[in-house]
């Protein structure tokens, strides 16, 4: 009798999330059928399942889009944004959560701040300044300007981790004579590991999807990212939607792989992340 009430009261929340998991693999399921029908036959039948499927379309999407060079591209610049913004938000996050600085509230509302500026504001400017020091046309040029984008949004994120760590981890590391770079190292680090994989995520999937920079600071061909692959779809007057959906397809396969491989050990360090607390 307890087991049926419970049963029936759950039973809404499974539907409305079914919904929502039907809200949300819809455009997904839309694009994998699409990516193996004609452009005709997509404009006659969009919503229905391929009546002639023609595979053909990812060698040609992956041979006309260049994706053997703007996949590894795409995979150099999230790497080295990954890297380079956790380890600049991780010791900001660290200094404003637990070394007490003056004025720390106002830093961390700053960099709030940071993540609602909208970045095209600074784009031109910021252009005509990397092309007076050589880092137009340069990965790395590329990604200072990305780690400089999605740093506040991971200090702030990071920063909200450490700060509900438990103090007396620090304290009894203080009285031992550990350092702040011990602290950080040996004890914030190891606890706050699930937090700087959200980041890391959530980042490098920011860096992998980003359009505009890539398209200005990148304009050699050779050194595109994946995300300006579409263009290579585009004809005069009328654009292949065949080829366009087949080459989405091959962008985002990483990032799901990426996800589906990571989501399990993200959901394992939030619970000892928990239990260490």
């Amino acid at each position: 009798m307890i087991r049926s009430r419970r049963t029936a009261s759950t039973a809404p929340n499974y539907i409305i999330l079914s919904i929502f998991a039907i809200f949300a693999l819809m455009p997904i399921l839309m694009l994998f059928m699409n990516s193996i029908k004609t452009t005709s036959e997509i404009s006659q039948n969009p919503f229905g399942i391929p009546l002639n499927p023609r595979l053909q379309n990812f060698p040609d999407a992956w041979t006309q889009g260049n994706f053997a060079t703007t996949l590894g591209n795409s995979t150099i610049l999230t790497i080295g944004t990954i890297m380079g913004t956790l380890a600049l938000a991780g010791a900001a996050a660290y200094a404003l959560a637990r070394l007490k600085l003056r004025g720390g509230d106002f830093i961390g509302f700053y960099f709030l701040i940071g993540t609602a500026v909208p970045p095209q504001l600074f784009m031109i400017p910021l252009f005509f300044m990397w092309r007076q020091v050589g880092l137009v046309n340069s990965h790395i040029g590329l990604i200072i300007i990305y780690c400089a984008l999605y740093s506040p949004f991971a200090t702030f994120l990071l920063r909200s981790y450490m700060v509900a760590l438990p103090e007396e981890f620090m304290e009894a590391a203080r009285i031992d004579g550990a350092t702040n770079w011990q602290l950080y190292r040996h004890i914030i680090l190891p606890l706050s590991w699930p937090g700087f994989l959200t980041a890391g995520l959530v980042v490098g999937l920011q860096t992998w999807n980003e359009f505009l920079f890539g398209l200005t600071f990148l304009q050699r061909a050779e050194l595109k990212p994946v995300s300006t692959s579409l263009f290579a779809f585009q004809q005069q007057f009328a654009r292949d939607w065949g080829l366009t959906n087949a080459g989405s397809v091959i962008m985002i396969v990483p990032v799901i792989v990426l996800f589906l491989l990571l989501q399990r050990r993200f959901i394992e360090g939030l619970t000892q992340g928990g239990l260490k607390a």
